[in-house]
């Protein structure tokens, strides 16, 4: 899943990036065969150098027995000597005995800018979803390039960045507009100031080739794999460069890998599928106006939903909470089920007269350093990533045509997010071109699961990738749309995850699942 802003709220708007294939070009030309070679170089100095586990740093919040280390990779892959940086990794050890050990299970859950450190504390947390595979799996997480700890990049002061409240996303006049573009400049500009030696290289392609670095440095010949939104698409870039390298991959939540979907239409491809998910939502709320009061039916829950906003609009909440950090904070109600009664309980409590609850989820909290410090990163990650990873329509006309259209039809996220992109309308790094993601020889049963009615990566895009990974395996979770299935209880999609990562199990056919629950108020 993805951060977010130019101007800028915190969009949980997912997703991210990269370069060609292995192919033929020029000796001694900087190209693809250069890169794959370079990789070649930095996994093999990894297998040798190991990493060097320990305690993991007090303030990174990650209690033994989960030990931390680092894994060193190149910035440019093209020259494997030149300049490198240190890739901060952490693990816990599997529950089972050695006999049941399988190897090291790495994670990513997306963004681009999100950290997988958290993973291993799904096993510490006895997280019953994944006791199973903890038995035979090492939970690795890590933090990509220019995330967390791994040299982070940054392109805004963090208090800066955090500040409320912002301009409405949805504009009235030009004039607004022009004010949102020179924002996006801005903030493009302040990346090149503050990180732009990293720029060129923030792409999904070298992340993909950095998480072969880590298998090596972890001992493993063969990658096992879970990635998540952003994560999918990481995945399909690392399943296609390093085919033969893999033992098992799932692939959840999956961002179309086509290239002419990276990244501009995969944004407005989100968009659509953020008003479906938003008035599944309302719907939820209008069935459970019993505890809720915010109206019977999905249309007067958007009526209480437009008052709201014109009301902040007219004189922000709490002096902070204006049109964009509500967006920024309802927005996590399409994203993810678990939020639903959390944001409903709130929005139900201000039209009851308490707005404290709202400013207190809304409005940034201007004292946590470190929280506004990880959303800046995670946001500039997001935006270098797929600044990079492609090229972006540089005329104005194209997004305000594209965003115009859209808006008029799935009001709830176009503009928001279209802000949230533009920097890369005037990126001043290098844009790749994607990687054709393929079947290459090698590449083993790849498992696939999705939700029918995710917002932030639309089904289409689990279709799309289920066609161009031959002898893959799609699990449709139907009449569903939570963003991230593998971490909910739905025993259709567990048993089945545990199936193929505990035995290399697949059904002979793709598998329609029920939903999970529906939240309960």
């Amino acid at each position: 899943m993805a951060l977010g802003s130019a101007g800028a709220l915190v969009t949980a708007t997912l997703v991210a990036g990269a370069v060609s294939a292995p192919a033929a070009s020029a000796a001694g030309r900087p190209g693809p065969d250069r890169e794959a070679k370079g990789a070649a170089i930095a996994a093999a100095r990894a297998a040798k150098a190991g990493i060097d586990w320990q305690d993991c740093p007090a303030d990174w919040g990650l209690a033994k027995p989960i030990q931390c280390g680092w894994v060193s990779v190149p910035v440019d892959y093209a020259h494997p000597y030149g300049k490198q940086i240190k890739l901060a990794v952490d693990r816990i050890g599997n529950t089972g005995t050695a006999q049941e050990r399988q190897g090291s299970l790495v994670y990513n859950p997306g963004g681009p800018g999100g950290s997988g450190m958290r993973f291993p504390t799904r096993v510490v947390n006895k997280n019953p979803v994944w006791a199973n595979v903890a038995k035979a799996y090492d939970f690795v997480g890590f933090d990509p390039r220019g995330v967390g700890h791994s040299a982070p990049i940054s392109c805004v002061d963090p208090q800066e960045f955090v500040k409320a409240p912002k301009m409405d996303p949805v504009p009235d006049t030009t004039a607004d507009k022009t004010a949102q573009r020179k924002l996006a400049r801005e903030y493009a500009e302040g990346c090149a100031e503050r990180s732009g030696a990293m720029l060129p290289y923030m792409t999904t392609p070298n992340t993909a080739r950095d998480l072969d670095v880590i298998r090596a440095a972890l001992g493993e010949r063969k990658l096992n794999y879970l990635g998540v939104s952003y994560g999918t698409y990481l995945g399909a870039v690392y399943g296609t460069l390093f085919p033969g390298h893999l033992r098992r991959m799932i692939v959840d939540s999956v961002v179309n890998p086509a290239r002419e979907n990276i990244w501009y239409q995969a944004n407005l491809n989100q968009d659509i599928a953020f008003e479906g998910r938003w008035k599944d939502w309302e719907d939820w709320v209008a069935a459970n106006d019993a505890a809720f009061h915010l109206g019977t039916t999905r249309d007067a829950v958007q009526a209480k939903w437009l008052q709201l906003r014109a009301t902040a609009k007219k004189n922000p909440i709490g002096g902070t909470v204006g049109p964009a950090e509500l967006t920024s904070y309802f927005q996590s109600a399409p994203y993810y089920d678990s939020s639903w009664v959390p944001i409903a309980t709130v929005f139900s409590k201000y039209v009851a007269g308490d707005t404290k609850a709202l400013v207190d989820a809304a409005a940034p909290d201007m004292s946590n350093t470190a929280g506004n410090i990880t959303a800046e990163n995670g946001n500039a990650v997001y935006t270098a990533v797929e600044c990079a990873d492609a090229k972006w329509p540089t005329s104005w006309q194209k997004w305000d045509r594209d965003n115009t259209r859209l808006n008029q039809k799935y009001p709830f996220m176009t503009w928001a997010n279209a802000w949230m992109n533009l920097p890369c309308a005037t990126w001043p790094a290098k844009q790749h071109t994607p990687v054709h993601v393929t079947t290459h020889e090698g590449l083993p049963q790849v498992l696939i699961v999705q939700s029918t009615r995710d917002a932030a990566t639309p089904y289409e895009g689990a279709v799309e990738l289920h066609k161009r990974f031959q002898g893959s395996r799609l699990i449709t979770e139907k009449d569903a749309g939570s963003h991230g299935v593998t971490g909910l209880v739905n025993p259709c999609i567990n048993q089945r995850v545990d199936a193929y990562l505990l035995d290399g199990k697949l059904d002979g056919a793709d598998v329609t699942c029920g939903p999970h629950a529906t939240p309960k108020p």
